[in-house]
């Protein structure tokens, strides 16, 4: 192990880490957003309840994103400062508007929604809201941008004086067609973490407390979050099957590595699950579904798909001797975990949507213990989603034109990047355990009860203890 291999690892770790709260901040502001505009519009008191329930989970996610956040953009220059000096002219610009535009629009916007409670207008409130919902997906929108470079790059130009990728057309690395799919996909994908999370808390009140007065807030909690899993799943299905047809046409070797196809075929199979060697290269048994594959990939069901072997041969010829074939265990099995887990999650939404059916109330324990796995499944799903993403491109740091060897720092030593990633990942390990138990400490505390608290008489008081007035 030398100091690119920890570099990587530091860089996965804190990236996986803090992908963690940002499906969860990108969908949560926007369901906060609607459940304070139901309120708006009918009055009733259990959308309030709710948008202030809800509204405090997201305020502790959001704060935690942040703060994991900032450490992302520190590593461009710490550990991969070459990487930062070839693509820093293309790859600054949408990280920073993403930075001086959506990310001030919703800190700004949260800020006032905190504390304009009973001192903005109600209608000036609401839009503040609405307002950093928006800037957080903005923000995830120009990040997109920025990795959909390193993905397809376009709008560029290599200056043959200095080696480095300089920008030339701006609107083409935001209308970049990988951008173009990923920021659909990805916000449904964070639809359906915020969506499970309502369905999580609401189930488990539900459960547990099935006489409370906030059972219809609980109820209605439950529905919500249940469909907005399931709309979130469709849309997660017809979003990524498009993004498989581009990544099969801007990337080959990664659909490739998807299913560890070594030979072209035509038609290509999907294997559900293959037994073999580790790599994938020897198959002992598989099971698969005819035409699947090809379907995937290129949207005809006869479609071919090019193998490893030969785009490994077309490379080698292209850009020079060694492999460009990614961990294929990796991309193998990151591809399915991402489709299951996500899968799992509508599964449970349904069952929960079931539970209701006839005004009736959730009370299974075996539901209960679903849901509260639930939140987690498509929080993994995600997380497998970008693994497969970011390690199916490798040996590319930016496909076609710079390795991943070469963009680390050439200055910084193999003790000096292990002692950050020690560091980054104890500091991390005390984070998730704060988050955790803020997360279910307010979640359990249930919704807020609104009855005002009754005036005190202030002069009976000064009355009772003149001592302690006049000292």
């Amino acid at each position: 192990m030398d100091a690119l291999d920890v570099a990587r690892w530091q860089f996965g770790v804190t990236t996986v880490y803090h992908f963690l709260f940002v499906p969860l901040t990108i969908g949560l502001s926007v369901l906060v957003a609607i459940l304070q505009t139901m309120w708006h519009r009918t009055g009733d008191e259990k959308y309030l309840k709710l948008t202030k329930f809800y509204g405090k989970l997201f305020l502790i996610n959001f704060a935690m994103g942040v703060v994991t956040g900032i450490v992302q953009e520190f590593q461009f220059g710490m550990n991969w400062s070459d990487y930062s000096r070839f693509v820093g002219d293309i790859f600054g610009a949408p990280l920073a508007i993403e930075a001086l535009v959506a990310f001030f629009l919703e800190s700004t916007f949260i800020g006032l929604w905190i504390f304009g409670w009973d001192r903005l207008p109600k209608r000036l409130h609401l839009a503040a809201i609405w307002a950093a919902a928006i800037g957080s997906n903005l923000s995830a929108y120009f990040i997109l941008a920025a990795n959909s470079f390193m993905q397809n790059p376009v709008g560029y130009r290599i200056n043959p004086d200095t080696g480095r990728a300089e920008l030339t057309d701006f609107m083409a690395v935001l209308t970049n067609k990988v951008a173009m799919i990923t920021f659909p996909h990805t916000i449904a994908g964070a639809f359906l973490v915020a969506g499970s999370l309502l369905v999580a808390v609401a189930v488990w009140h539900l459960v547990r407390n099935r006489d409370s007065a906030d059972t219809p807030a609980y109820r209605f909690a439950a529905k919500f979050g249940s469909w907005v899993t399931l709309v979130s799943a469709a849309a997660v299905a017809f979003t990524g099957d498009i993004q498989g047809k581009i990544m099969t046409e801007v990337q080959p070797m990664k659909m490739a590595a998807a299913e560890g196809l070594y030979t072209t075929e035509s038609p290509a199979s999907f294997s559900v699950l293959t037994i073999g060697s580790l790599d994938g290269s020897r198959e002992v048994f598989a099971l698969k579904i005819p035409h699947l594959l090809s379907w995937l990939g290129t949207g005809d069901p006869n479609g071919t798909v090019q193998g490893i072997n030969d785009l490994q041969a077309q490379y080698a010829a292209q850009y020079g001797a060694g492999s460009y074939t990614p961990i294929i265990p990796v991309t193998y099995w990151s591809f399915r975990f991402m489709i299951a887990f996500g899968m799992a999650a509508a599964a449970i939404a349904l069952l929960v949507l079931w539970s209701q059916r006839k005004g009736r109330t959730p009370t299974s324990k075996w539901l209960l213990r679903a849901g509260l796995v639930m939140p987690l499944l498509p929080l993994a799903a995600n997380s497998f989603g970008w693994i497969f993403t970011e390690m199916g491109r490798q040996p590319w740091i930016v496909f076609g034109e710079m390795l991943t060897r070469d963009g680390v720092s050439r200055s910084v030593s193999m003790a000096e990047v292990l002692t950050s990633f020690t560091a980054f990942t104890l500091i991390y390990a005390a984070l998730a355990v704060v988050e955790v138990k803020l997360l279910l400490r307010y979640a359990k505390a249930g919704v807020p009860d609104l009855t005002p608290a009754p005036e005190t008489d202030d002069t009976d008081d000064d009355a009772e203890r003149p001592l302690a007035f006049a000292y």
